[in-house]
């Protein structure tokens, strides 16, 4: 198979991945009461400050900067994997009523995209810093 379409496929992927997980960063900043009550639905986690999420978002976009520009791959890649997995799987609930969280469900090709960049991540060479 030709390598130009793999690396051209990947990197579509890995821009798609990044566009949700960017806005999921910039939530954090700009609506810190919306992903408090996400942590706290979801996550079981309350009565974190505004503070909190700032540095939450801070630490959440360095990574998705790293895993959009290919940055130190098995690491990047694993842990936008990780945080997607435990996102999706948190949501368990929702899969039970299907028909009334139909949204939810695009959580699933998008963590199908998460484990197929972190097992071809070194194919992964298009627009990227560890381009191998």
């Amino acid at each position: 198979m030709d390598s130009n379409r793999i690396a051209n496929a990947l990197l579509l992927l890995r821009l798609g991945v990044f566009m949700v997980m960017f806005v999921w960063t910039l939530d954090k900043f700009i609506n810190p009461q919306h992903s408090a009550g996400v942590f706290e639905h979801f996550y079981g986690l309350s009565d974190l400050s505004s503070t909190a999420f700032v540095w939450i978002g801070v630490a959440q976009l360095i990574l998705v900067m790293a895993f959009v520009v290919g940055y130190k791959k098995r690491i990047s890649y694993g842990a936008v994997l990780i945080l997607h997995s435990i996102s999706t799987l948190s949501s368990w609930h929702k899969y039970m009523d299907p028909f009334n969280n139909l949204l939810f469900f695009a959580a699933w090709p998008m963590l199908a995209a998460c484990i197929a960049l972190y097992y071809l991540r070194d194919m992964d060479t298009r627009w990227t810093i560890d381009n191998r």
